[in-house]
């Protein structure tokens, strides 16, 4: 039987036992079964998916199986660990069910920021209820009731703790920077996001969990969580797109292939290859849009819904009436004719 996801990581406890944060230097997409029993006797493996905390002889152990099979990677990762304090962390994922523990969540997200899934490719279901907030700070992941205690300690030291955020999610260049990307502000790429090779993230901005680019693109704007950018599009400083999460509702709100979203312009719904939306405009599912001919004459007026995914749309905003009209590569009449062909 295959084996969905495989994970030798090292995590962050609190005082009290709690697991905050795994890291997974080394993930692996449908391992080979070779693997999976190689380590299912050492680390009591019994199938389904589990979090199993690893004793140092187990360690050991894992190494010595790990060579035998030349499985260097990951027996590079016990050599290198060897004598930690922290806990280390196997998972297996059998399946890719919805995940019951901190360490399944982490490493669906490691997946997902290596580039080995996309978007949209993994059960994420009640992913948040799993997820501990965490102050994340200069000497890594701290419980919120450690906290206090902790910056006491630092300051007796003559040292500060310097807590960079407080959230569910830590930044994705902590576990991982994807080949060929540039990331001027890394705290704004939380981990999750996937960031297609050769896609800059200027300072402003931002890409959530389970979402991000596919390819080539300049982001300077607000890619939201479950948002997907085609290869060649570029965001425009302050734009923003509808999460999935916020206001979205099942629409999953994309991009498509070379679009430009103008500077503060945004998005509501998915859009197709080609198009773009000028600065400053906002168009959602709902707007009511004029479908302009090649001569700039009104054809119709349709809610914007009805051109999700079409392509080679202009969208703009009349600056004398205020009215929000789109133009097309493609005859105005012909794509009117097309929108109400099955009215």
């Amino acid at each position: 039987m295959s084996t969905f996801a495989f994970g030798l990581g090292i995590g962050t406890k609190s005082s009290e036992g709690e697991l905050l944060e795994v890291y997974f230097n080394s993930p692996l997409l449908n391992p080979s079964a070779q693997l999976i029993t190689a380590v299912k006797d050492i680390a009591g493996y019994s199938g389904g998916n589990q979090a199993i905390e690893l004793t140092a002889s187990q360690l050991s152990e894992l190494e010595a199986a790990f060579l035998a099979i030349d499985a260097e990677d990951q027996a590079e990762i016990v050599e290198i660990c060897k004598g930690t304090q922290q806990p280390m962390i196997l998972t297996i994922l059998e399946t890719d069910a919805d995940p019951e523990s901190t360490a399944e969540v982490y490493l669906k997200l490691t997946l997902l920021s290596h580039r080995l899934v996309k978007p949209h490719g993994l059960n994420l279901n009640g992913m948040f209820g799993k997820l501990p907030n965490v102050a994340w700070t200069s000497e890594g992941a701290i419980s919120l009731a450690d906290l206090p205690k902790r910056q006491l300690a630092a300051r007796a030291q003559g040292r500060i703790i310097d807590v960079h955020s407080v959230d569910k999610f830590p930044k994705m260049a902590n576990y991982v920077i994807p080949a060929g990307t540039r990331i001027a502000a890394t705290s704004r790429v939380r981990l999750g996001a996937h960031v297609g090779e050769g896609t800059t993230v200027m300072h402003e901005g931002f890409i959530n969990f389970n979402a991000g680019t596919l390819g080539v693109s300049m982001v300077e704007g607000r890619i939201s969580a479950g948002v997907v950018v085609g290869n060649g599009s570029d965001l425009g400083g302050g734009c923003s797109t509808m999460g999935t999460l916020s206001g979205g509702n099942n629409v999953v709100i994309s991009v498509g292939e070379n679009c430009l979203l103008g500077a503060n312009a945004g998005l509501g719904l998915p859009l197709g290859d080609r198009c773009t939306i000028e600065a400053g405009l906002y168009i959602t599912a709902s707007s009511k849009v004029t479908l302009l001919d090649d001569q700039n004459n009104e054809v119709s007026t349709v809610k914007a819904a009805e051109l999700a995914g079409k392509p080679d749309l202009l969208f703009r905003r009349n600056s004398q009436t205020g009215r929000v009209e789109v133009k097309t590569n493609k005859s105005a009449i012909e794509l009117n004719e097309e929108l109400h062909a099955h009215n």
